[in-house]
């Protein structure tokens, strides 16, 4: 019988931003972004959950809203009141700090499709590249850590069962070494309904496009990459390649 895994002391959500498929590719956003944002548990379920609950209970008055990226954007749903500038810039700045405060690490994985499709005659699928490239700086992280022999659960958002399939067959392949290193990840994938009410989804929701449009327009000030760019996995001052991976 196999020895049972010790459970990690982390816990990774993950949300993507941007159309995987290469097809026809957005001239307004060519790209892919998957993020992976790594809590410790305690500080997650002591600090980053309350927090959150705390941030609903003064813009909204209950905790029930689900944070989206593109509906706080758009100014939709539950948070068409935004479209009033006194109102939008305290929940910005509230939100802003929110971010800030929480302590997480950021991974994230950029695929440019348009430069993956000119430079490779047969392309990988966006989705399963940015998968492969994460896991790989996950479990670097947490070897950092000294944690990489311990069983680590990672949270996605439902997409389709199609979708979920497809993505929990690569997820596997990749833990099984079919990876950079050859090596077999501890990891176990959880799909979570967007409607659940998850701080970490909600955190995770909020990450990936501020990082895309960092890397399609660099030199546009870009408040919200300001705070992430501070919590993208670094070792020794060393980000490229490590928190924030450009691919091709």
């Amino acid at each position: 019988m196999a020895e049972k895994l010790v459970e990690s002391d982390y816990i990774v959500y993950v949300d993507e931003s941007g159309d995987h498929g290469l097809e026809s590719v957005d001239p307004h956003y060519p790209i892919f972004v998957l993020a992976y944002c790594v809590f410790e548990k305690e500080s997650y379920r002591l600090a980053s959950t309350p927090a959150l609950q705390g941030f609903k209970f003064t813009h909204f008055g209950h905790d029930m809203v689900i944070l989206h990226e593109r509906e706080i954007r758009q100014a939709e749903g539950e948070f068409a009141f935004l479209v009033d500038p006194a109102r939008r810039g305290p929940f910005m700045a509230d939100l802003s700090n929110l971010i800030a405060e929480s302590e997480f690490t950021v991974i994230a994985t950029v695929i440019k499709k348009q430069d993956l499709l000119t430079r490779y005659t047969h392309p990988e699928n966006p989705y399963h590249l940015a998968l492969a490239y994460g896991l790989e700086r996950v479990q670097l992280f947490l070897e950092q850590q000294g944690q990489d022999n311990c069983r680590t659960h990672l949270i996605f958002e439902r997409r389709g069962k199609r979708e979920d399939e497809a993505l929990e067959l690569e997820f596997r392949r990749v833990c099984s070494g079919a990876n950079y290193k050859g090596q077999k990840l501890p990891f176990e994938i959880r799909f979570a309904d967007k409607k659940v009410n998850s701080c970490g989804l909600q955190l995770a929701d909020l990450v990936a496009r501020p990082i895309g449009r960092h890397i399609l327009n660099p030199k546009q000030r870009n408040r919200a990459w300001e705070i992430l760019r501070e919590k993208l996995f670094q070792i020794e001052g060393r980000l490229k390649g490590l928190g924030l991976k450009v691919f091709p």
